[in-house]
C-alpha cells in the first residue's frame, strides 16, 4: 500500500486566509500565462495528468496559479490539494515522483495537460493510473 503525498514545498494557507470562492493565494506566475487562465471560482485549474512516452492518463489533480509557477520552474509536479488546503508535490512521501516534460494550456484556458515521466505509481491507491476502474458502456454505438 502506497502513502499519500504530502505537502513538502507548499505554504499551507494560513487560518485566517479566507479560502472563500473566488479567493487568490500569492503567485509569481508570469502575467501573461496567468491572463490565459479560466479559473473555477476557488482560483483552480485542472490538470490532467499522462504518461510522456505512451500518453496513458494517470491522474488528474487542481492547480492554481502559484502551483503552475512551481510546476514549470522546477519540473516538479506540483498540485494544491482542496482537502488540505496545501500544496504538494507529488512524490515528496511516496517516492512515486512524476518529473514534469511538457504543459499545454486548452483552447479555453480552463484545463492544463502535463506529461510527465513518473517514477511508480500515480494513485494514491498504489495503482499506476487512478483510472482503473472501467464503467461498462452499454449504447449500441459502442458495441
Amino acid at each position: 500500500m502506497s502513502v499519500p503525498d504530502s505537502p513538502a514545498t507548499g505554504v499551507p494557507s494560513a487560518p485566517s486566509d479566507p479560502m472563500a470562492p473566488g479567493s487568490a493565494r500569492p503567485s509569481r506566475l508570469d502575467a501573461a500565462i496567468a491572463a490565459r487562465l479560466r479559473r473555477t471560482a476557488d482560483g483552480l485549474v485542472a490538470a490532467v495528468v499522462r504518461a510522456h512516452d505512451t500518453g496513458e492518463v494517470l491522474m488528474v489533480a487542481w492547480m492554481d496559479d502559484e502551483a503552475l509557477h512551481r510546476t514549470l520552474t522546477t519540473g516538479r509536479a506540483t498540485y494544491w490539494s482542496r482537502s488540505r488546503r496545501e500544496y504538494w508535490v507529488k512524490g515528496a512521501t511516496s517516492g512515486h515522483h512524476q518529473y514534469v516534460r511538457s504543459v499545454a494550456l486548452d483552447c479555453d484556458g480552463d484545463a492544463l495537460l502535463v506529461s510527465v515521466d513518473q517514477v511508480g505509481a500515480a494513485c494514491h491507491t498504489g495503482h499506476r493510473t487512478c483510472f482503473f476502474t472501467e464503467l461498462p458502456v452499454t449504447a449500441p454505438e459502442a458495441r
